[in-house]
């Protein structure tokens, strides 16, 4: 027996059969032919087809990833399909193949070079070279099967032999495993404890997780996307092993631990039990912490597809329903009847427990084309939430409140609640609730029935931070979107990996403002709530119950750890260890306090 060390992805254990992914074996790529015998019409012609070819992969990609995982998640395939028409890499593209460069070399080298620049960077930035990995593999792939299909200059005849690089003899153990391309992922025997030196997200996206045991990884991140939609599918990972993951051979068995970031070789009887009891079940009861003091523990979701996981897991509900999600991919909004289906599938889904519906969030990193929706230089800083809403979309949100107040009349509609988001001032709160009377009054002159569910603002900004004592007077709510609110409070966007050491929910400023948020709504008798990622991290769990939270949501792999750290929470020890926090000056400060050195900076 002996452990690798690495960084823990998906806080799961798993047990199974080492196969290795080496997918380069199928881009290998022909000699450089001398430009003068190269077709540069024929190879412009045959960049521009896989171009298609690959959008088109990325657009089932992501309704795939959409369908099995989550909206959230899907939405890195859309950037990816940006890399395909960014005007810099396109012109550098096709200016090397107007020198003559085959497309297939034009694009290795100008998206090699991209990659090279990412891989210079640190934390998320350097992470995001899988993404371009992904988009310069697709285009590759899809190139040399037409070059073999159609020859032009050297064909795949003509290339040499892939090295096999370790699993050579004389090198080490044999890495002869069946996975050599990504459509072999979806198809690999129960048990497999996939190696590879880096997961791309499409590659991840294709994975079985009743077939995948375990995830372990020569090179990637925590923050990779391929480690989000790994954690989303619930797969145990651990990433950045390093050059001794080589050493595990193809058929040895392989125990792979997210938790302690541990992969272990041919693990005793010891451990595998441990690992086949890692992680708790699915406590479906509602929890409370050692001390009494119950704490809400519900999902967020995207749409009905995540609905039974979320309840399989023992979500208390949903904390988070991003309807915006219903009105994107499709040419004209939703319909009140779509909207209300929709709605009233989740309250089936959970009968018994509270389903808060977020009104419709678009603009800023969520467009639709088809609302005409205005271009600006910064739209997280522009028109976009309840400002639209309140503005030029209103008719679009009255209808949306139609659906919503008929939801909250039907059977189990009196656990629904709704939230609006991005809110900044009490104005828009005012405007808002009165346009729900609004819509309440019109649908009773129609003799519909109709009812109106408890009403919330999300706080995702430092003005709604400021004025929370005003705005939880006037609600039922509030519920922190840790995201948004780190974003603001930092003055850094949360899309943009150069500034993402700032993006970060364990600064003292963005935990005072959690601690105000919750004394506002303590202080006029309204419930909070977390919506973002921060409340789907267990070791974070006791700091948020010290802080006053009553629910958490998040994705619904982490429900049942959530739980579990829950019930083990003391609530004074809590509140004093929120007490240390909340003193501190530093980030550094604040993970000494929390017994978090592995994140510090």
């Amino acid at each position: 027996m002996r452990g690798l060390d690495g960084v823990g992805s998906t806080p799961r254990s798993g047990v199974g059969t080492a196969r290795w992914y080496r997918p380069d074996a199928d881009l290998t790529l022909p000699d450089r032919p001398a430009p003068e015998s190269v077709d540069t019409e024929a190879e412009l012609a045959r960049y521009g087809a896989a171009r298609d070819a690959a959008r088109a992969a990325l657009r089932d990609a992501r309704d795939r990833t959409a369908e099995r995982v989550g909206e959230d998640e899907a939405a890195v395939f859309e950037a990816h399909e940006s890399f395909l028409d960014d005007p810099t890499i396109v012109e550098d593209v096709e200016g090397a193949i107007g020198d003559g460069t085959p497309a297939v070399h034009a694009v290795d080298d100008r998206f090699g070079e991209a990659v090279a620049q990412f891989e210079e960077m640190d934390g998320r930035m350097a992470e995001r070279a899988d993404d371009l990995r992904d988009v310069r593999d697709r285009l590759l792939r899809a190139l040399l099967d037409a070059e073999a299909d159609e020859p032009s200059g050297a064909t795949a005849t003509d290339r040499p032999e892939p090295d096999d690089g370790p699993g050579d003899p004389g090198d080490g153990p044999v890495h002869s495993g069946p996975a050599r391309s990504p459509a072999d992922l979806g198809a690999l025997p129960t048990g497999t404890v996939l190696l590879a030196e880096r997961l791309t997200p499409s590659d991840t996206a294709a994975l079985d997780p009743d077939a995948i045991a375990g995830i372990a990884t020569v090179e990637g991140g925590r923050t990779s996307h391929a480690a989000i939609i790994a954690r989303s599918l619930a797969i145990p990972a651990v990433v950045g092993v390093g050059e001794a993951l080589e050493s595990v051979a193809d058929g040895e068995t392989v125990l792979v631990d997210g938790d302690a970031g541990r992969v272990i070789v041919d693990p005793d009887e010891e451990h595998r039990a441990a690992a086949e009891e890692d992680g708790p079940d699915a406590i479906t009861a509602r929890v409370e912490t050692a001390d009494g003091r119950p704490i809400e523990v519900a999902a967020n979701v995207g749409g009905e597809t995540e609905l039974g996981p979320a309840a399989e897991r023992g979500a208390d509900g949903v904390g988070l329903f991003r309807t915006e999600f219903l009105f994107i991919d499709r040419e004209s909004p939703p319909t009140e009847a779509e909207q209300y289906e929709a709605v009233t599938a989740a309250l089936s889904a959970f009968p018994d427990d509270r389903v808060v519906v977020r009104t419709v969030d678009i603009g800023g990193d969520k467009p639709v084309p088809y609302l005409d929706l205005p271009e600006e230089e910064n739209p997280f800083l522009g028109r976009r939430g309840v400002r639209l809403s309140l503005g030029e979309h209103a008719a679009l949100f009255e209808t949306q409140l139609r659906a919503l107040l008929r939801a909250a009349a039907t059977e189990h509609g009196d656990r629904l609640a709704v939230m609006f988001p991005l809110v900044s001032r009490v104005e828009e709160v005012e405007r808002a609730v009165e346009t729900v009377e609004s819509v309440a009054a019109d649908l009773a002159a129609e003799g519909v029935d109709h009812a109106v569910p408890e009403l919330g603002a999300m706080i995702e900004t430092p003005a709604a931070v400021f004025v929370a004592d005003a705005l939880a007077e006037r609600l039922d709510f509030l519920s922190v979107g840790t995201n948004d609110l780190a974003q603001y409070v930092m003055a850094a966007d949360r899309g943009n990996d150069a500034v993402a050491d700032y993006h970060d929910p364990l600064h003292p400023a963005v935990l005072r403002a959690l601690d105000r948020t919750t004394a506002a709504a303590a202080d006029a008798d309204a419930w909070v709530g977390m919506c973002g990622e921060m409340a789907g991290d267990p070791a974070l769990t006791e700091l948020l119950v010290g802080l006053g939270f009553d629910e958490l949501s998040m994705s619904a792999v982490t429900v049942p750890e959530v739980k579990a750290r829950v019930r083990a929470v003391d609530s004074g020890a809590a509140a004093a260890l929120a007490d240390d926090a909340l003193a501190c000056e530093t980030r550094r400060a604040v993970t000494d306090v929390l017994d978090l050195d592995d994140r510090a900076e």
